[in-house]
């Protein structure tokens, strides 16, 4: 018996002066923009996730003050035929500070500063139909509040992870 099991992703929404944070970063399909965003990993909070993902992929610290928005999409790669249904928690995350020269994620290229037209123009090179989407609802004044999401104990750090 086969079981289906999205993956989860968070990703970071970071506003400064009308420019949101994206990444520029190697994929299956070549080079392509998105949020800071990865995967939920064991031991972790979905807060937690997010803030060590936008660390990793851009050396900026950040903080959640938001949910923008849970979303579904699916991705098939044309490169090798990959299919992948994702689960992704966006989150607007305050800027808290850079970590000059930290070491960026493997694959990652560089960070850039754009804005929604910006975005908008570049969208063959998304990774995600959801980058847009995300940004849109952002701008549209999409929030809700953090405590919408629990999470249990169990599942954060001290976590018996042969289980």
């Amino acid at each position: 018996m086969s079981i289906w099991k999205p993956s989860v992703t968070v990703a970071a929404v970071v506003e400064r002066d009308g420019r949101f944070l994206l990444v520029e970063e190697h994929t299956r399909d070549g080079l392509r923009l998105n949020q800071p965003a990865g995967h939920l990993d064991p031991g972790e909070s979905l807060l937690q996730a997010v803030g060590r993902e936008t660390l990793e992929e851009t050396a900026h610290r950040v903080e959640p003050s938001a949910c923008v928005g849970i979303y579904m999409s699916r991705y098939v790669s044309q490169a090798d035929g990959t299919d992948v249904t994702y689960m992704r928690f966006a989150f607007v995350c305050d800027l808290l500070g850079e970590e000059p020269g930290r070491a960026l994620d493997e694959g990652i290229v560089r960070t850039l500063w754009l804005s929604a037209d910006e975005v908008r123009e570049r969208g063959a090179r998304h990774r995600s139909p959801l980058v847009m989407r995300t940004i849109d609802d952002y701008c549209a004044g999409r929030r809700y509040p953090l405590d919408m999401i629990f999470t249990h104990p169990s599942c954060l750090d001290g976590l018996d992870r042969n289980r």
